[in-house]
C-alpha cells in the first residue's frame, strides 16, 4: 500500500508539472502569434494611406502638366498683348479671346492634377518646351501695331500651337492617367484646328 501511494503521489506531481508547462507554453504561443498579427496590421495600413490620385499617373502625365502649364501661360500672355492693342483685325482679336478663354481653365485643371498627384508644379532640370517664344519674340509682339502685330501674332501662335500639339501627342501615347490622356487628345485636336484657321487668316492679311 505504501508503495502504491508513493507511485500515485509521484504520478500526480508529474501531471501537475506537465499541466504547468502546457499552460506556460500556451501563453508563449499566444503571445508569439499576436505579435506578427499586430505587425501585419501596421504594414497593411501603409498602402491604404496612399490616395488613388497619387497612384493613378506616371512620369509622362506629370511632365505633360508641368510643361504645358507655362506653355499655356505664355499663350494667354500673347493673347492679352493682342487684346490690349487697337486697330487689330476683329478675327484676330476673336481668336486671341478664344485662346485665352480655353487655356486659362486648362491651366487650373493641370495645376489641380499635380497637386492631387503629389507632384511639384514645375519640373526639375532643364527641359525645353516646344514652340515657346523667347523674350525678344515677346518684345517684338508688344512693340508691333496694326496688321504687323496681327501677322506677328499669328506667325508666333502657329509655332506655339505646333509645339503644344507635339507635347499633347506624346502624352496621348505615353500617359496613363485617363483624364490627362483625354485632355491631351482634345488639346491636339483643338489646337490642330486652330493652326489651320490661323494659316488661312495669315494668308488673308
Amino acid at each position: 500500500m505504501k508503495h502504491l501511494t508513493l507511485i500515485s503521489a509521484t504520478a500526480l506531481a508529474a501531471a501537475l508539472a506537465l499541466t504547468g508547462c502546457a499552460t506556460e507554453t500556451g501563453t508563449d504561443t499566444t503571445t508569439t502569434t499576436a505579435t506578427p498579427s499586430m505587425d501585419h496590421g501596421t504594414m497593411s495600413a501603409s498602402p491604404s494611406a496612399q490616395t488613388p490620385a497619387a497612384a493613378d499617373h506616371n512620369s509622362a502625365d506629370a511632365m505633360f502638366a508641368q510643361m504645358m502649364i507655362p506653355h499655356h501661360e505664355q499663350a494667354v500672355e500673347m493673347s492679352e498683348v493682342m487684346l490690349a492693342k487697337d486697330g487689330i483685325d476683329p478675327a484676330v482679336t476673336a481668336l486671341a479671346e478664344d485662346i485665352k478663354a480655353a487655356q486659362g481653365p486648362e491651366i487650373k485643371t493641370m495645376t489641380d492634377w499635380l497637386s492631387a498627384w503629389g507632384e511639384p508644379a514645375t519640373m526639375s532640370g532643364d527641359h525645353g518646351m516646344e514652340g515657346m517664344m523667347t523674350e525678344d519674340d515677346m518684345a517684338s509682339l508688344e512693340a508691333a501695331q496694326g496688321t504687323e502685330a496681327a501677322r506677328l501674332f499669328l506667325t508666333q501662335m502657329i509655332k506655339h500651337h505646333e509645339g503644344a500639339v507635339t507635347m499633347a501627342e506624346e502624352e496621348a501615347a505615353n500617359g496613363s492617367n485617363p483624364d490627362a490622356v483625354a485632355q491631351a487628345e482634345k488639346m491636339a485636336q483643338d489646337q490642330g484646328g486652330e493652326i489651320e484657321t490661323m494659316k488661312e487668316m495669315l494668308a488673308g492679311l
